[in-house]
């Protein structure tokens, strides 16, 4: 019966294995989540999820599978007369305390819960709000939705007030940690987080558990180790083109800037319009008066540094390939003239486009930056594309 979900699984680009969805059947047999939706949706995507960026794409699979579920009518609910006394009462010891219990008790059980509300059906004409007898909403009565019964059975409600009938894989929670969607702030650290490289320098004045440990085993006497902290040693050169066509962007490009400055220690920022020229700069408020020459920047900062250009490539091919291209002021050499000079000096380097890639064939300018840095060296602003940045930047 979970082989569907198995195959919508493998067809949303959830990479399942067959052991891991052997392991789900075990779980479901061991009678791990066998009474509750919730603890079965938690148990197959626990097993069967091993990468958050795959959440989303589990929640969808999931979905498409049992969200009929959710669609049985209350006739259908009525008609199923032939539920395992034993199931509700596993159902009910999970789920209620002894007072809710006693509750149920006292309205005679499941049987006389069916038989009422099947009565009730018949008899109740229109909607009816507040109480503790009729189907309706906001009261105590054990039918109807936006209300409270501790044997409930919801009818008309879209949602759960107390988590009692919640469709958890609706909620999506995680669905911009999808590695096709664009960036946001807090999943651009988890991708820029793939390029740290951590060395230990200054003072020991961090404990080294295991070499106290082993010391201390060592010894006989407790021999206490220490180390210099640990930090990140990757250092970044960030070029962000702003202005013009990038307008659109300034929000990706922000959070990108934001999270970079905030997991990198070395990180030094400079700023130009379409293409780099003979000078960047640090403020756009003084770029026309205060400009740092690009030849001092490659004097300056070693081909040890990580270099990233975030920018959408997209411009007159003439600022590309000719002096006094730029639309801007006069340079006096091309740009792919500088553009190679930068490829030379960090050999360690990618472009971040944050342009949706459907529209790179289309735009000429980007076809000759990808030529000079490499096809593979441009990557989209998406977690996948800032993935596989990180990882061309080694």
């Amino acid at each position: 019966m979970f082989l569907p979900f198995f195959e919508n699984l493998r067809k949303a680009r959830v990479p399942v294995t067959l052991r891991e969805f052997l392991a789900f059947l075990e779980g479901m047999k061991a009678g791990l989540a066998t009474y509750d939706i919730e603890a079965f949706y938690f148990l197959a995507r626990t097993i069967m999820v091993k990468d958050e960026r795959h959440l989303d794409r589990f929640d969808k699979a999931f979905g498409a599978t049992f969200s009929g579920l959710e669609a049985i009518t209350p006739e259908q609910v009525l008609n199923a007369v032939d539920i395992p006394a034993d199931w509700l009462e596993k159902l009910a010891e999970k789920h209620l305390s002894a007072e809710e219990k006693a509750e149920i008790e006292a309205l005679g059980g499941f049987d006389k819960l069916m038989e009422t509300l099947k009565k009730r059906l018949e008899e109740q004409k229109g909607r009816h709000q507040g109480g503790s007898k009729w189907v309706g909403t906001a009261g105590t009565s054990p039918y109807g939705a936006y209300g409270y019964n501790p044997e409930g059975i919801r009818i008309g409600q879209n949602g759960s007030r107390h988590q009692r009938a919640v469709k958890v894989w609706d909620k999506r929670e995680f669905r911009n940690l999808d590695d096709t969607v664009e960036l946001q702030t807090r999943n651009i650290k988890v991708a820029l987080r793939r390029l740290r490289s951590w060395a230990r320098h200054g003072a020991a004045d961090e404990l080294d558990l295991n070499g106290t440990i082993r010391a201390t085993a060592e010894n006989g006497y407790i021999d206490v180790k220490t180390r210099p902290e640990r930090r990140n040693s990757v250092k970044v050169l960030l070029f962000l083109d702003v202005g013009g066509s990038m307008d659109p962007h300034i929000k990706m490009v922000e959070e990108l800037f934001s999270a970079a400055k905030s997991e990198f220690k070395t990180l030094q920022h400079f700023y130009f319009h379409n293409c780099i020229y003979e000078g960047v700069w640090r403020d756009n408020a003084r770029r026309w008066n205060d400009q740092t020459s690009t030849h001092e920047i490659m004097r300056t900062y070693g081909s040890d540094y990580k270099c990233i250009i975030v920018g959408d490539a997209s411009m007159s091919p003439y600022e590309v390939a000719y002096p006094g291209g730029a639309n801007e002021h006069y340079n006096p050499e091309s740009g792919d003239v500088w553009l190679t000079r930068v490829r030379d000096q960090w050999p360690n380097h990618i472009w971040i486009n944050p342009l949706s890639q459907t529209h790179w064939p289309h735009t000429q300018s980007i076809h000759m930056i990808q030529e000079i840095f490499g096809s593979d060296r441009m990557v989209p602003m998406t977690i996948a594309g800032l993935t596989k940045g990180m990882k061309a930047l080694g």
